[in-house]
């Protein structure tokens, strides 16, 4: 009898702690939510404090960053993540993101792919990887535009590859 009161409380303190981080999740969430950035990363960091390597709240406070202009230190610490968790997508996807942001999209491409490797079927990543290869593709009708002598086609290209890119912008 002991050993199932024991039992029995032990499992109520998981289930107690388990509440209690979904809570944690769920009010930084909202805090972003609601542009509520400094006390949605005061609430992260004390989080982070007891379990620094927790990928959900790490990834949280790389949202936090970049919602209050630290884009650098967002991408460190999505960097950071896609190094201790590879087989993680999303903070490959949303590493490619910040990187498509400042039109670096050799580099998002690669953070992309890895983030479809993680996970073949993760639809935000395969959408972004279509917007990447279509940002490519006018980078790569504009340096034929100035290579050769102007190809009026080119440039139809250039344009209808761009009305894609803006179409998908909500």
């Amino acid at each position: 009898m002991q050993a199932l009161l024991s039992f029995v409380l032990a499992s109520l303190l998981l289930l107690l702690s388990a509440g209690a981080q979904a809570d944690v999740y769920q009010n930084v969430n909202q805090l972003i939510g609601a542009g509520q950035w400094s006390q949605a990363h005061t609430q992260a960091q004390e989080h982070l404090k007891t379990r620094p390597t927790d990928p959900q709240m790490r990834l949280l406070l790389s949202r936090i960053q970049d919602g209050q202009g630290q884009t650098a230190e967002a991408m460190s610490t999505l960097q950071a993540l896609t190094q201790s968790f590879p087989e993680l997508p999303e903070p490959h996807n949303n590493l490619a993101a910040l990187l498509a942001r400042q039109n670096r999209y050799a580099e998002a491409l690669v953070q992309l792919q890895e983030a479809v490797r993680a996970r073949p079927d993760y639809g935000t990543a395969l959408e972004n990887l279509g917007d990447v290869y279509i940002a490519l593709a006018i980078e790569a009708y504009d340096k034929a535009h100035r290579a050769a002598a102007p190809q009026p086609r080119v440039m139809r290209k250039r344009q209808a590859a761009e009305q894609l890119l803006l179409s998908s912008v909500p």
